[in-house]
C-alpha cells in the first residue's frame, strides 16, 4: 500500500517561506498556465451566510508537475471576534500518474496565505512601475501584512501606508510591519490620503461593497485587487476598470463569475463579451503590460487552483529533502 506523508503547519513553514522563491514558484505557475496544457476546473464555492463564512475548492493538473493538489479553504470572517483565525484548511496531495494519495498538508491555510501574496507580488513585477517606491494596503489582517512583504520582493519599497476600518487594527499592522520589514510603515485614517500618496495599492478585504473609488486614481498608479473571489464581493468600484488605461486578469473566466469584472459587466459598463488579457499572457509577451510611467493599471486575483497545486509541490519536494512530516501506510 501506498505511503502517505502528513505535514502539519510548522514543517510547512519550514519547508516554504514569503521570499522570491516562492514568488519564482508562482510566477512559474502563471507561465505554464498558457505554455502547458493545464486541466484547471471551475472553483466550487460555498457561501454560508448565517456565519458569514465560505468554503473554496481549487486544483489543478500540470503537466511536468508531478503531482497535483485538491485544496478546501475555509474562509469564516467573524471569526476574530471568537478569538479564531479567518482563514483555516488544508491541501490533499495526489500523484498525478497514478491518483494515490501522496501528502495531506495540514496548513490551516498557510500555504494559501503565501501563495496569494507571491501572486501580488507577480502581478507588481509585470505591471508597476520599475520605480515605485510607496505601496498602501488596503486592510490589517494577514494578507495585508504578507502582500507590503511581497512588493517589497520585487520594487524598492521604503514607504508604505495602511489604511482599515478598524484603526486600532490598522495601527499594530503598520508597526508590526515596520517592525519586521525595516522600513517606514503609517496606518492612516484617511483613504483618500493613502490612495493619493501610493504608486502601488493593494486591496486585501472580503468587502462586499466597494472601498476604492474612480477618485483615488492617479497616472502612474497600479492596483492590485485579491479580495474579490466569490461572486457576491467587489473591492474596486466599477467605473475604475473603465477609467484604467490597463485592466489584466489572472484568469478572465474566474473574475467575470466572482472578480471585479464581474460587477462592471453587470453594470452595462463593459460588454459581457469583452475579453481581457491575463497576466500569464503579459508574462510570457502574448499581451502588452504597462507602456508609460503614466499608465494606471490594474490586476484582478481570484486565486487559481494552479498556484496550490505549484505551491503545494514544492513544498512536499522540500519537505522530503528535510526529511520532514509523519508517514503512515494507508
Amino acid at each position: 500500500m501506498p505511503e502517505i506523508t502528513i505535514l502539519n503547519e510548522s514543517e510547512l513553514r519550514g519547508a516554504i517561506q514569503l521570499d522570491k522563491s516562492a514568488v519564482d514558484c508562482i510566477e512559474n505557475a502563471f507561465r505554464l498556465l498558457v505554455t502547458e496544457a493545464v486541466e484547471m476546473p471551475p472553483i466550487l464555492s460555498m457561501h454560508i451566510p448565517e456565519y458569514n463564512g465560505e468554503v473554496d475548492v481549487k486544483t489543478a493538473y500540470v503537466p511536468g508537475i508531478p503531482s497535483f493538489a485538491v485544496k478546501m479553504s475555509p474562509g469564516f470572517f467573524d471569526n476574530p471576534k471568537l478569538g479564531l483565525p479567518s482563514v483555516n484548511g488544508l491541501m490533499v496531495v495526489f500523484a498525478a500518474q497514478t491518483g494515490l494519495v501522496e501528502a495531506l498538508l495540514l496548513d490551516n491555510g498557510y500555504l494559501t496565505d503565501v501563495r496569494t501574496a507571491a501572486a501580488g507580488a507577480v502581478a507588481a513585477k509585470w505591471l508597476a512601475r520599475e520605480d515605485a517606491s510607496t505601496a498602501g494596503i488596503v486592510g490589517a489582517g494577514t494578507q495585508a501584512r504578507l502582500q507590503l512583504k511581497a512588493l517589497t520582493l520585487v520594487r524598492k519599497i521604503d514607504k508604505a501606508l495602511i489604511w482599515a476600518r478598524d484603526s486600532a487594527k490598522a495601527e499594530i499592522c503598520a508597526r508590526e510591519c515596520a517592525d519586521t520589514l525595516g522600513i517606514e510603515v503609517t496606518a492612516t485614517p484617511s483613504l483618500d490620503d493613502l490612495a493619493a500618496a501610493s504608486d502601488i495599492i493593494v486591496t486585501t478585504t472580503p468587502a462586499s461593497a466597494p472601498v476604492l473609488t474612480k477618485a483615488h486614481l492617479h497616472p502612474g498608479q497600479h492596483i492590485t485587487a485579491m479580495g474579490s473571489d466569490a461572486p457576491y464581493k467587489g473591492e474596486l468600484a466599477p467605473e475604475i476598470l473603465t477609467a484604467a488605461d490597463l485592466y489584466v486578469c489572472d484568469r478572465h473566466a474566474q473574475c467575470v463569475a466572482q472578480g471585479e469584472l464581474r460587477r462592471a459587466m453587470e453594470e452595462g459598463l463593459i460588454a459581457a463579451d469583452r475579453r481581457f488579457p491575463e497576466l500569464s499572457d503579459v508574462i510570457i509577451g502574448e499581451s502588452v503590460g504597462r507602456q508609460t510611467a503614466h499608465d494606471i493599471t490594474i490586476c484582478d486575483l481570484t486565486g487559481m487552483g494552479i498556484q496550490d497545486t505549484a505551491i503545494a509541490a514544492e513544498a512536499v519536494r522540500i519537505a522530503a529533502s528535510q526529511q520532514a512530516g509523519s508517514r503512515f501506510i494507508s
